[in-house]
C-alpha cells in the first residue's frame, strides 16, 4: 500500500522521520541510479572545502555528519511537496544516509550488539536537526539557525563556539535555490545545491 508523505507529514511528523530513517516505506529498484546520482551531489556539497575552511565547521567524521544531515533536511524540505515519486526518491536518500552511518559504526569496531544503539542515537539527532532548523527557516530566523547549528556543531563549547551565521546564511541561500528548483529536476536526481561562497553556482549539474 503507498503512503501519501504529505498527509502523513501533516499529521504525525515524527513518526513519519522515524518511517523515512528506517526505511519502512517501500524501496523502488527503478529509482537506484537516481539516488546514487542525488545522493553523491548532496554528500559533495557536504564536503566542500569552504564550509571547513571557511563557515567554521570542524573537519570531522561529527562535522561532516552534521553537514550531511544539513543537506539531506534542505532536500527533505523541498521534496515534501513534490508528487510521489519524488517523495519515494527522498526516502530512499535519507536510508543512503543511514546505511552509510551504519558502515561507518562498523568500520570504528562496534560489534553488532552496539551497532542499533548507536543508530538509534543518530537517529535521533538527525531528526532532532530536521525539527529545530526546520523551525528557524520556515520563521526566517537566521540567528534560532545559527544558534541551532552552533549548539549541534559545538556542543561542549560554550560560549567560546563561533557564531556559525556565515553557515545559516549559507543554508538560507541553499534552501532557496533549491525551492526554485523544477519537479522535472527532482524525478530525476539532478537537483543541485548552491556552492557555498559562490551561491550563484551550483554543485551537481
Amino acid at each position: 500500500m503507498q503512503h501519501d508523505l504529505r498527509r502523513l507529514h501533516g499529521l504525525n511528523r515524527a513518526k513519519l522521520g522515524f518511517m523515512m530513517i528506517f526505511g519502512l516505506f517501500g524501496k523502488k529498484n527503478g529509482n537506484r541510479r537516481i539516488v546514487e546520482r542525488q545522493y553523491a551531489t548532496l554528500t559533495q556539497a557536504a564536503r566542500h572545502p569552504y564550509l571547513y575552511e571557511a563557515l567554521d565547521v570542524p573537519d570531522t567524521v561529527m562535522g561532516r555528519f552534521e553537514m550531511l544531515s544539513a543537506m539531506l533536511i534542505l532536500y527533505f524540505r523541498r521534496t515534501r511537496a513534490s508528487g510521489t515519486s519524488g517523495q519515494e526518491i527522498a526516502q530512499e536518500i535519507v536510508d543512503a544516509f543511514f546505511e552509510d552511518v551504519d558502515h561507518s559504526i562498523r568500520e570504528l569496531g562496534v560489534g553488532d550488539v552496539g551497532v542499533p544503539k548507536r543508530m538509534k542515537k543518530f537517529a535521533g539527532m538527525f531528526y532532532g536537526r530536521l525539527e529545530s532548523y526546520a523551525a528557524a527557516l520556515d520563521s526566517g530566523d537566521r540567528d534560532g539557525l545559527a544558534n541551532a547549528l552552533r549548539r549541534n556543531i559545538y556542543p561542549e563549547a560554550g560560549e567560546g563556539a563561533p557564531s556559525m551565521a556565515g553557515l545559516a546564511s549559507y543554508l538560507f541561500a541553499a534552501e532557496q535555490a533549491m525551492m526554485a528548483v523544477g519537479e522535472d529536476a527532482i524525478a530525476v536526481g539532478a537537483l543541485a545545491v548552491a556552492e557555498p561562497g559562490h551561491e550563484g553556482h551550483t554543485l551537481g549539474r
